[in-house]
């Protein structure tokens, strides 16, 4: 059974109307910056990465950040970055939870926009702040890398899609940070990538259906980690040929999670195998392979790759 069998049949959407006063807003702001850091997420390179930002910043100097590394399997993360490379993209990976960490992109941001460094040298404009729109998903973990890269509280984060409603511009030695809310697409037109941003906490908790978001998740992850999750959740090899639901009963036996009669809590079940993804107890996990090779110098257009790929 694939996890499209399993995920909702109802289409996963979330697109609330402060994420168009947003889009509206990249396209007005776009024109006054120098440069744009696109943050992703490093278990769902692709499925982080949002159409619609890529249309209106393709003008601008780019650089991707690959978070959340510390969370990803490692070997992937390393295929992503040399995938995004070979596509002609800039790209880094790191975890801006840890203090100061996110100031390694500096050097690389300098580098992105040397020819227009050296035009402001020659026009006597040395010292002349770098703007930076920093933009990504919900949840992404834009203000966490924000603060990292001024090594203090200077946006708002939290652990949820939303909280980052308006544009902030945070100032950082020689660096304007335009610290643009996180946004989604108004359609995905793939429900791999829209499970996927499910999984990982863009998409608000209370739209979904918890218990087959956990099937989808038990589905994509045991056929990629299958020894992880069984691990996890003390399980025998032959649990991994149940159904979706039936595995996640097990789970929930195993962990004693029981109503009267007997029977699974499931809903609570699911709640807990969700939580415990995020929190990166399964171990470190990546849902997206990047293609052989880049199929276009257009980063955008490597989710369409990847599904052509897969199907």
């Amino acid at each position: 059974m694939s996890q499209s069998d399993i995920i909702n049949s109802r289409q996963i959407q979330w697109f609330p109307g402060h994420m168009t006063k947003t889009l509206r807003l990249m396209e007005k702001e776009i024109r006054n910056v120098d440069c744009v850091l696109q943050i992703l997420d490093a278990r769902i390179p692709i499925s982080s990465l949002n159409p619609e930002i890529e249309r209106i910043t393709a003008g601008k100097p780019h650089l991707y950040v690959l978070n959340k590394a510390d969370l990803a399997d490692p070997e992937i993360t390393r295929q992503w970055l040399d995938y995004f490379k070979s596509a002609g993209a800039g790209c880094l990976a790191m975890d801006s939870k840890q203090k100061g960490r996110a100031a390694a992109t500096k050097g690389p941001i300098e580098r992105e926009l040397s020819a227009l460094m050296e035009r402001r040298r020659n026009r006597g404009m040395v010292g002349a702040a770098i703007r930076v729109m920093v933009v990504g998903i919900p949840n992404v973990g834009k203000s966490t890398f924000i603060n990292s890269f001024a090594g203090t509280t200077r946006a708002k984060a939290a652990n949820k899609p939303g909280v980052t409603r308006g544009k902030q511009w945070i100032s950082v030695g020689n660096f304007d940070l335009m610290d643009m809310p996180g946004v989604l697409w108004k359609k995905f037109d793939s429900l791999e990538t829209a499970s996927n941003l499910a999984f990982i906490g863009s998409i608000r908790d209370d739209i979904l259906d918890i218990e087959e978001l956990a099937c989808g998740l038990l589905s994509s992850v045991r056929s990629i980690y299958p020894q992880q999750l069984l691990a996890r959740y003390k399980l025998d090899s032959e649990a991994l040929q149940l159904p979706p639901y039936e595995l996640l009963q097990a789970i929930g036996a195993k962990r004693g999670m029981l109503i009267s009669g007997g029977e699974v809590d499931t809903e609570r079940a699911a709640k807990m195998l969700v939580g415990e993804f995020r929190a990166s107890k399964w171990g470190r996990l990546s849902l997206e392979r990047p293609p052989q090779r880049a199929g276009s110098k257009e980063v955008a257009e490597s989710a369409q790759d990847i599904e052509t790929d897969e199907q």
